[in-house]
């Protein structure tokens, strides 16, 4: 049996924190650019027994659910708008229905699904933000 120890592994760069951290980001960078555009954001991160919505706004009267997507590194792990999956699309559609339920806005005109991908430098700063309105 062999019993030398093992030398510390070097942290991941895609530890939870730094996921955390550039999830965070990106929210920021995208609430902001949608308020610049004239959106209000009515709710950041809104969770419920299903799962999380990002951003809900309000575009001139249309309820926008947005999902942000945030990458520091598009071509290792896939670019922002790649990490949408079916699956995160229905959840987020299932997700809205949830808070429509909830907050009895059934009165509402119109209702879309928004996806805002944000691509960050490492230090944080963004380089490119991309706004798909009506993405799904």
């Amino acid at each position: 049996m062999d019993t030398r120890q093992q030398p510390p592994r070097a942290a991941s760069r895609r530890s939870p924190g730094n996921r955390a951290a550039t999830g965070r980001i990106g929210e920021e960078a995208a609430a902001d650019y949608l308020a610049e555009k004239g959106y209000r954001v009515l709710e950041r991160n809104w969770r419920c027994r299903i799962g999380e919505i990002d951003l809900v706004a309000d575009d001139n009267g249309t309820l926008v659910f947005v999902e942000v997507r945030s990458r520091t590194n598009p071509t290792r792990f896939g670019t922002a708008i790649e990490a949408i999956t079916e699956r995160k699309r229905r959840q987020v559609r299932e997700v809205a229905a949830y808070y429509l339920a909830q907050r009895k806005h059934f009165a509402t005109p119109s209702v879309r699904c928004d996806v805002v991908a944000v691509t960050l430098r490492h230090d944080g700063t963004v380089a490119e933000l991309k706004h798909i309105p009506g993405a799904f």
